[in-house]
């Protein structure tokens, strides 16, 4: 059976919304409201840094903003919307173990949440059960600098849900409750929250939990709209996110199937839902938000949402900076890394497979960078 994620749903496109220019979340601006979800294996240092540069979005570029009669509206987008922001309001770290976080050394923590001057805002993501060791991971987090600190209650993962962590907690109320005031009373930095709709279909939470949020002072909540038991398959039930929004006067955040600008438009459009929040969509294309920056500035210029799709030299480029930064980034299981990215990267690459196989033969980083590069040399060639 195919997956709901190889069967995305049709979206009527509403003719006015859009997504928000920004949110505040707590005192954090985040402009414009768009965020990069924490992905565990994913969003590490280099991968946020290549999210941001990737998102990067100027009204002076050119590309093939029209309308169907041919007209040129590129010259027509705000500038205070697309003037070389990112399109990629805030970024999320993997998520950490709080107990691990809380115990190990300094030095080691740094290493654990290892992230530049260049990439704030920027949210640390934490698990944990133990209200006390939460709150004083979440403590770490802030001396180290980041802008906010999240909990985790959605991962659905055996390996967290075995120790009540991630979305094993949605069945616990009362900790929960603990550990947000515990947090909550730890730091001064915003503090939020992601989860699901609940364990199952029969133990929905999500409102009830929204609410929990804000009577415990958090400062927003992100929605994951699957439950954890439907893991990662069937749809996301958009219609949870539009209830929590009704249901808190906090910034909500809306997560679930958006893989085109015109989903993050319509997700906006169904739930009013402050910001959208980008998962699985990222690794395969690393230009989603830039693309929504564009969509959302011809619109309201226009009011005809346009963006431009990425060429094969735009691919080459995208692959090959993304696996020096990594080369550059002396990472130990660089070449790892890259083979585990090259099944997203090679995505809508013409014969991807051929350069799946030569990236995964390769025994280094090095080694790995010339077989793209030769890749692509042979590929750029044939089509000039």
């Amino acid at each position: 059976m195919r997956k709901s994620w190889d069967n995305p749903l049709p979206h009527a496109m509403p003719e006015s919304a859009c997504v928000l220019p920004e949110v505040r979340i707590g005192n954090v601006h985040v402009a414009p409201a768009t965020i990069l979800a924490p992905m565990a294996g994913v969003t590490d240092t280099v991968f946020r840094r290549f999210i941001r540069n990737a998102s990067v979005f100027s009204s002076g570029q050119t590309h093939p903003s029209a309308t169907a009669d041919g007209t040129d509206l590129t010259h027509q987008v705000d500038s205070s919307i697309s003037n070389l922001q990112s399109g990629c309001g805030l970024i999320m770290t993997e998520f950490t173990s709080a107990d691990g976080l809380a115990r190990c050394r300094e030095s080691r923590r740094k290493r654990y949440l290892a992230f530049y001057e260049d990439e704030h805002p920027i949210s640390a993501q934490l698990f944990g059960s133990d209200a006390g060791v939460v709150a004083d991971a979440a403590s770490v987090v802030e001396q180290l600098g980041f802008d906010l600190v999240d909990l985790n209650l959605g991962c659905p993962a055996k390996r967290v849900v075995k120790c009540n962590g991630g979305s094993g907690l949605l069945r616990d109320l009362p900790q929960i409750r603990r550990i947000f005031e515990a947090v909550r009373a730890a730091v001064t930095i915003p503090f939020t929250v992601k989860f699901r709709m609940g364990w199952s279909d029969a133990e929905i939470v999500c409102v009830e939990l929204a609410r929990l949020a804000e009577d415990c002072g958090l400062n927003g909540v992100a929605l994951h709209a699957r439950t954890r038991e439907q893991g990662y398959s069937g749809n996301a039930r958009w219609e949870y996110i539009a209830a929590v929004k009704d249901a808190v006067k906090i910034p909500v955040m809306g997560n679930g199937d958006i893989r085109t600008p015109e989903d993050a438009v319509a997700m906006v459009a169904q739930t009013g839902c402050d910001a959208v929040m980008i998962g699985r969509t990222a690794p395969s294309n690393p230009w989603i938000f830039r693309q929504i920056a564009e969509y959302t500035a011809s619109k309201q210029a226009t009011g005809v949402g346009t963006y431009t799709q990425p060429s094969e030299e735009d691919r080459y480029q995208m692959i090959r900076t993304y696996f020096a930064m990594l080369v550059e980034e002396d990472l130990p299981d660089a070449a790892g890394k890259m083979k585990q990215f090259a099944s997203w990267f090679t995505h809508g690459v013409a014969n991807g497979s051929h350069l799946r196989k030569a990236v995964y033969e390769a025994k280094s980083g090095t080694e790995v960078l010339a077989r793209v590069d030769e890749f692509f040399e042979r590929s750029l060639a044939v089509c000039s």
